[in-house]
């Protein structure tokens, strides 16, 4: 029976594993995209740059989440986790239009410009793992 249960270990393991290099890359890419250090300002205490990255990561790990669960296989988990990777970096470049000096508001610990990328940020991921048709 314990065996059994274990029948899945493997396939477990791969794909955790490929979810978590996927959040790692996520925040690697994104980290560079963003002119604000959210790493430095998230030490320095600044909750908004821990709410905006935390939220962006939250919208990017939805459609992860999906991917897993669909795919055939790791590669197409991956280029599906390319995908939303791309649609969180467009969603900052957007979110950005409406707020001027989104990025130097964030790091000046403003909540508000924070709370719009990071709920901005979910509401893609959500689409984005929506509209993944495999």
């Amino acid at each position: 029976m314990i065996l059994q249960s274990l029948a899945g270990l493997p396939a477990f393991l791969l794909y955790f594993c490929t979810g978590l290099i996927a959040v790692l890359l996520y925040l690697f890419a994104y980290t560079r995209v963003t002119p604000h250090d959210e790493f430095k300002l998230i030490c320095d205490n600044n909750p908004a740059a821990a709410i905006a990255l935390g939220l962006s990561l939250i919208g990017f790990v939805i459609p992860v989440v999906s991917a897993i669960m669909h795919t055939v296989n790791v590669i197409d988990c991956l280029i599906w986790s390319v995908i939303a990777l791309i649609v969180q970096i467009a969603v900052y470049y957007i979110v950005k239009i409406p707020v001027p000096n989104l990025s130097g508001r964030i790091a000046a610990g403003e909540l508000a410009p924070a709370i719009w990328l990071g709920l901005s940020s979910i509401a893609a991921g959500a689409i984005n793992a929506a509209s993944m048709v495999y």
